[in-house]
């Protein structure tokens, strides 16, 4: 997983939801699968935002590890209150080999001081050197546009062991370019609407790129077009 992560020649990750959907990202030729909190979270009946059990989210995310044969990476949040050393060992016990963890409280639904969390990625780096993280840089989400301030965090996580930093909804070419060069590690960006396209994105030095839960909105509008046209008398095949 840590190999796949190359600036210039991005690692496409569409987030999945369940077992199923994990084996057509594989079938689809992706080298790699990751999970989405908020889809994982959705079909399993729970709103994001660490409202699922974490032993549900653990169990879902075994579920897609045991049904692929390719390196598998788990959104979970901020840890769902776990120790690091805990999240640590249960997330190796899942099969998957890394993980996403956000800078946001999930209780508060602020930021989290960049110092906490620091030690907090510290922990789970000390626990799990072989894991992956990727951590999520909040900035954007909080309506803080602060460039300096994402920097600021994204470097911070970088020293406390992170492998990848990922300024979610972070879209402006220029600072998505300028972010890659100052820090000179991978960096993730969330594809979605008015972001760079994937091409550009692979251009400006982009080393991972996620969907999040776009694909299981499109997937689950598209089902229930399907439902709302059978409720209407029309056949969907």
């Amino acid at each position: 997983m840590r190999a796949l992560h190359v600036p210039g020649k991005p690692l496409v990750l569409p987030n999945v939801w369940d077992a199923a959907s994990a084996r057509a990202v594989r079938d689809a030729g992706f080298p790699a699968v990751a999970t989405g909190s908020a889809a994982v979270a959705r079909v399993l009946g729970y709103d994001d935002g660490e409202q699922t059990p974490v032993a549900e989210m653990l169990a879902a995310v075994t579920r897609v590890a045991r049904a692929v044969d390719v390196p598998v990476t788990a959104d979970l949040e901020r840890g769902y209150g776990l120790r690091p050393a805990e999240l640590a060992e249960r997330l190796a016990e899942t099969g998957a080999v890394g993980l996403n963890l956000e800078d946001t409280d999930p209780r508060t639904g602020e930021l989290v001081d960049p110092g906490a969390q620091a030690d907090y990625l510290a922990g789970v780096r000390a626990a799990g050197p072989e894991l992956v993280i990727n951590a999520r840089v909040d900035v954007h989400v909080h309506g803080n546009a602060s460039y300096a301030e994402t920097v600021r965090r994204a470097r911070r996580y970088l020293e406390a062991g992170a492998d990848c930093v990922y300024p979610i909804f972070l879209a402006d070419e220029d600072e998505i370019r300028t972010l890659v060069a100052e820090l000179g590690r991978p960096v993730n960006i969330l594809a979605r609407p008015g972001a760079p396209d994937l091409s550009r994105l692979a251009e400006l030095g982009v080393a991972r790129i996620s969907f999040g839960s776009g694909i299981h909105n499109r997937v689950h509008a598209h089902a229930e077009k399907l439902l709302a046209d059978l409720h209407a008398g029309a056949t969907p095949f």
